[in-house]
């Protein structure tokens, strides 16, 4: 979507550059995700260097002396941190942001401390693995997601991450969510990919609806009588194009799967009213194919 975005705005017409700049941008929103990670890992280390420099104090108070480690050693955080893949692929890629930049971390532990969440869950020194999950998910969502600064600091590294940050985002919330009470170092983090077949859909969707884009603009025309094209986003007509081509293009995929997937994408990218108004014209272009006959879907597209 973001690529058909800049190949609209830039009126640019090299499919192949415009579709070596897809992978590049699906690759560095992987590397966002590694380093979103990394960030988790690097505040319950700075929490702990807090700790042991409290404690160090000539005149400590008794509560720095004994300090709650119950942050310290949230399992989740703990898990993270003794990940081999992440570490191996934090090291490959040398993203040591976090080491040249360890301001933000510090940051974001202030932000972390200060918070009704922390003070809550610091109130006991015991936890189980479900409490210090739950916590952990939320502080991300709320606390450390939403931070202004690391929104700076992610626009000014990449210019590309800030529009893939809401995608990684969830995806750091679906993968905490789905971790489970063991200290399995080897534990696998989610693929770029789920496999070939989703590289190449990624490429193909790029492809056939840049390819068809005129036929598709007009199917757009054609059902918005009452407005002129050079008033629809052209986010939201990227957005219409791309499912129009699953629509067409990809038998397989279930007309109700393609108009979800791509008002949850409206919803996340586009103005408030966009999922409202791309809702209505997949609606009026689906059922017009059904009647048509020019859906063509088999198997599972069926559903």
């Amino acid at each position: 979507m973001q690529s058909l975005y800049s190949m609209g705005q830039t009126q640019s017409d090299n499919l192949d550059k415009e579709e070596k700049f897809l992978l590049f941008s699906i690759d560095q929103m992987y590397d966002l995700f590694l380093i979103n990670l990394q960030l988790l890992v690097e505040i319950r280390k700075h929490a702990e260097d807090f700790l042991a420099k409290s404690q160090k104090k000539y005149l400590a108070t008794s509560e720095e002396k004994n300090p709650n480690t119950k942050f310290v050693n949230n399992e989740v955080l703990l898990a993270l941190e003794k990940n081999l893949q992440l570490k191996e692929e934090i090291d490959r890629k040398k993203m040591n942001c976090w080491e040249l930049d360890s301001e933000y971390v510090a940051i974001l532990w202030k932000s972390i401390k200060e918070s009704d969440l922390y003070l809550d869950y610091m109130s006991t020194k015991m936890s189980s693995f479900k409490e210090d999950k739950d916590f952990l998910l939320d502080i991300f969502k709320e606390v450390i997601a939403p931070n202004d600064k690391l929104y700076e600091y992610i626009e000014d590294k990449k210019l590309t991450w800030i529009d893939d940050l809401p995608i990684v985002n969830t995806a750091i919330i679906k993968m905490l969510r789905k971790v489970k009470a063991s200290h399995d170092q080897d534990k696998s983090l989610p693929k770029l990919y789920k496999d070939q077949d989703d590289r190449v859909f990624a490429v193909e969707i790029f492809r056939k609806t840049v390819l068809n884009g005129v036929e598709f603009a007009k199917e757009i025309d054609g059902k918005t009588p009452n407005w002129d094209q050079d008033r629809i986003a052209e986010l939201d007509k990227a957005i219409i194009k791309m499912a129009i081509c699953e629509f067409v293009k990809f038998p397989s995929i279930p007309v109700k799967v393609t108009i979800n997937e791509y008002l949850e994408i409206a919803k996340e990218y586009s103005t408030p009213k966009s999922s409202i108004f791309i809702n209505g014209i997949l609606d009026k272009i689906s059922k017009e194919y059904q009647e048509s006959g020019k859906l063509n879907k088999v198997g599972r597209g069926l559903m």
